[in-house]
């Protein structure tokens, strides 16, 4: 069967709050219980969201393609994967989803519902690991949806589980996600000045990553459609 818009977009919206709320949750989490011990609290953030992501495009993968990025959602339409006028659409909701994720983390944990984030992430290592992130992300996404899609949820946690040490900005990747992470002032949390930097090193790394695997894989557009798990036909 295929789904209407607004059941994908819904999928989107609901799939993007989760992440957030892993991606934030466990950084307090982490942050109250490791008694100020960063590495124990990024480690803690690592597992839940390498884990969320996991369970989440399994979830929702077969209904939208649980792109729960606009990154990846451009690059899609930019291999007609998706119509563009569906886009601005699922930009939306990943955005939406994203700020709701934030305020149910807040809620959670007896915080206030935004709280503008003080975290400093600037400097140009910090935006060239975004690019590295993000331009890795797509890459793992293409390369391996063109071959076995089932594969692709396991490959994208395992590589964002493995970015955020690897990486000096710890792997944000997604625009909706910096953008979000703004509005904490937790562990998780980034300064609303650095978050224009990072959402323009993601898309280049994206949009880099995409034009690669174009010319690596020349029937890239024709696998588009099932960028991540295939949704019903």
């Amino acid at each position: 069967m295929t789904f209407s818009l607004h059941v994908r977009v819904a999928a989107e919206f609901v799939g993007t709050a989760f992440l957030l709320m892993a991606v934030v949750g466990s950084g307090i989490m982490g942050e109250r219980l490791s008694a100020g011990n960063v590495a124990v609290a990024l480690l803690a953030n690592t597992i839940a969201t390498g884990a969320a992501l996991v369970a989440l495009i399994l979830t929702f993968g077969p209904v939208s393609g649980a792109h729960l990025n606009p990154a990846v959602t451009l690059a899609d339409a930019s291999q007609r994967g998706i119509p563009w006028h569906e886009v601005p659409a699922y930009l939306m909701a990943q955005i939406l989803g994203a700020y709701v994720g934030v305020i149910c983390a807040h809620l959670m944990f007896g915080l206030p519902l935004f709280s503008s984030s003080r975290h400093a992430r600037s400097g140009i290592s910090q935006v060239f690991s975004e690019f590295i992130a993000t331009f890795g992300l797509l890459s793992v996404i293409w390369g391996c949806s063109r071959l076995r899609s089932s594969v692709v949820p396991f490959a994208v946690g395992a590589y964002i589980t493995a970015a955020y040490w690897f990486t000096a900005s710890t792997s944000f990747a997604n625009p909706a996600v910096a953008l979000a992470r703004a509005a904490t002032d937790t562990f998780s949390g980034i300064r609303p000045i650095d978050v224009p930097a990072f959402v323009a090193a993601q898309l280049i790394g994206a949009a880099v990553a995409t034009v690669l695997f174009r010319w690596l894989v020349p029937s890239l557009p024709k696998i588009a459609p099932d960028i991540l798990i295939p949704r019903e036909r």
